[in-house]
C-alpha cells in the first residue's frame, strides 16, 4: 500500500535548523511532484514548499530564503531543509504526493518552535 512517512520533527530554538524527510512507498516517486504543507493549531493547512518531477522548487512567501526542498528519486525521499526558525513556523507539516489528480498524505511531524 502507499505510504509516506515523516520524520526529523521536534523541539527546536528560535534560529535553529531541521531537516525534515519523507520516505514514500507504494508510488512511483519519480512521477510525483511532492510537496510540504503544514497546519498550526487553530488554522487551516498551508502549503510550504512543492517540488516538480524535474526538481524545481517553490515556496511560500513565509519561508523563503529559510527554506530548502530536496528531492532523492533514488531513495524516493524529500526533504524539507528549515533554517532560522521562527516560533510562528510551529505547525504539524505533512509530506504530500501528487500524481495528476490523485494525492496522498503523510501522517504528519509536529515541529515545535519555543525557547
Amino acid at each position: 500500500q502507499v505510504q509516506l512517512v515523516e520524520s526529523g520533527g521536534g523541539l527546536v530554538q528560535p534560529g535553529g535548523s531541521l531537516r525534515l524527510s519523507c520516505a514514500a512507498s507504494g508510488i512511483i516517486f519519480r512521477l510525483n511532484n511532492m510537496g510540504w504543507y503544514r497546519q498550526a493549531p487553530g488554522k487551516q493547512r498551508e502549503l510550504v514548499a512543492s517540488i516538480s518531477l524535474g526538481g524545481s522548487g517553490s515556496y511560500a512567501d513565509s519561508v523563503k530564503g529559510r527554506f530548502t526542498i530536496s528531492r532523492d528519486n533514488a531513495k524516493n525521499t524529500v526533504y524539507l531543509q528549515m533554517n532560522s526558525l521562527k516560533p510562528e513556523d510551529t505547525a504539524v507539516y505533512y509530506c504530500n504526493a501528487r500524481h495528476g489528480s490523485l494525492e496522498r498524505w503523510g501522517q504528519g511531524t509536529l515541529v515545535t518552535v519555543s525557547p
